[in-house]
């Protein structure tokens, strides 16, 4: 009989997936924290305590497989006796629960995306309304997610988010202003908004797209400098906000807005109600009015029925919009959506030589765009220190997937969270390199 760990009660909340998840595991911290309960995130072995949760990423082969492997290791723990109790949430729990307990039984317990009560009084604790947006953030304290909206009402084929997430529910704007004031008190000077439709925001709540209004309301909001937009979606987008950014220094000139594809017969397999002519057009009005603006995408390749012709419009494409951040992925033939029906007649070594064709063009264009950087200054916000450098981001870069700033740490003393003017003095395709205008160097 397997002995019990000699640990006192301690949960180590493990996220895995997208920033989603990141606020979801915050949420969860938070709860726990109010409830007395010893809580701490991705500790170290020797400090991770009895009780785990994973919470975990469904969304393509690979998250899958990733979220399997981690679940079955710590189960190999509990066995061992180096952990008492093994709980898991999130996408792929939400998704395919019943195939996880019956494959590994030995999980204590799995909740869906919407189970966080549930999974508190798993956990020996309440669930506290009045906590609404408080959370313990995982992330450097100068930035944290704002998650303004749950769930997809898109119809896009490929996409299994809205059989693990729902339909789109907006949160209201009084309470996403009182979630920023507190966060700022924290010391978050960066709100990254994220929602898996940013575009879609309002529709229900307000009867209209109210973005552009909810980002007046945060910009008012005392110590927050920057608000960054991710994953806005490219049909029915809310023209205002442009206005809003070109006029409004504390929302940066940046957007994640993911594309999926270009070529017309793709677009239209994959139900993402735009065309190649309207997507271009979209983009074209985005740099006229917010000039020198970042656009973020990523692309999928190797979707079913995607001929060397499609891909060569893809391929083009790329090379002639000059995206200041892309990236690709594999096409992952997902059960229960649309698309499953058809055939994944791409094979995986072309899908895999397609996507790295993408991200040479990319590279390429990145590291062109990065030279004419050299010699320019730009506020950047510090995130950390990282060997013999501060590692810095212009408010054209997200965290953890856009380009970095790095800093001489010899040279001078940061702080984390500080704003500073950089000068760049040198770039690859990836990373900037620069050194402070504004102080006296050593």
């Amino acid at each position: 009989m397997r002995t019990k760990s000699l640990k006192k009660n301690k949960i180590n909340v493990i996220t895995l997936g997208c920033s989603k998840n990141v606020y979801d595991s915050e949420v969860l911290m938070g709860q726990l924290r109010a409830s007395g309960k010893d809580v701490t995130h991705e500790a170290p072995a020797h400090e991770e305590g009895n009780i785990i949760v994973i919470n975990t990423c469904g969304f393509i082969d690979n998250a899958k497989e990733e979220s399997v492997n981690m679940i079955l290791e710590y189960v190999d723990k509990k066995d061992q006796g180096l952990v008492d109790k093994v709980f898991v949430t999130g996408c792929l729990s939400e998704r395919y629960k019943p195939d996880l307990q019956k494959e590994i039984p030995d999980v204590d317990q799995y909740f869906g995306t919407t189970e966080l009560p549930l999974l508190l009084k798993a956990l020996g604790a309440d669930y506290k309304h009045e906590l609404l947006g408080e959370r313990l953030t995982t992330t450097p304290k100068n930035y944290a997610y704002l998650k303004i909206a749950e769930g997809c009402d898109r119809p896009c084929s490929f996409c299994a988010i809205p059989l693990m997430r729902g339909k789109h529910v907006s949160q209201p704007i009084e309470k996403l202003v009182k979630e920023a004031e507190g966060l700022a008190k924290n010391g978050v000077k960066e709100l990254i908004l994220i929602a898996q439709d940013l575009t879609y925001y309002g529709l229900d709540l307000y009867k209209k797209r109210n973005l552009a209004q909810l980002l007046e309301n945060l910009v008012k909001v005392e110590g927050i400098e920057w608000i960054r937009l991710h994953y806005a979606f490219p049909s029915g987008f809310p023209m205002d906000v442009l206005d809003l950014m070109n006029r409004e220094p504390k929302i940066c000139n940046y957007i994640d807005i993911p594309l999926q594809h270009i070529s017309d017969n793709v677009l239209k397999s994959m139900r993402r109600g735009t065309t190649y002519e309207k997507t271009t057009k979209l983009l074209k009005e985005f740099r006229e009015r917010v000039p020198g603006m970042a656009i973020r995408t990523t692309l999928i390749v190797g979707y079913p029925g995607e001929t060397e012709e499609d891909f060569q419009i893809l391929k083009n494409w790329v090379e002639e919009m000059r995206f200041e951040r892309l990236g690709c992925f594999t096409y992952s033939h997902e059960e229960n959506t649309h698309a499953y029906l058809l055939e994944d007649d791409v094979p995986a070594d072309v899908k895999q030589q397609r996507a790295n064709e993408i991200m040479e063009i990319q590279s390429q264009i990145s590291w062109e765009l990065n030279q004419e950087k050299i010699g320019k200054t730009f506020r950047c916000i510090i995130d950390r220190k990282e060997g013999n450098h501060f590692v810095g981001r212009t408010e054209f870069d997200s965290p953890d997937v856009d380009n970095e700033v790095l800093i001489d740490a010899s040279v001078m003393y940061l702080k984390t969270g500080e704003f500073v003017n950089i000068t760049i003095t040198d770039a690859t395709e990836f990373d900037l390199y620069g050194l402070p205008t504004d102080r006296p160097h050593n």
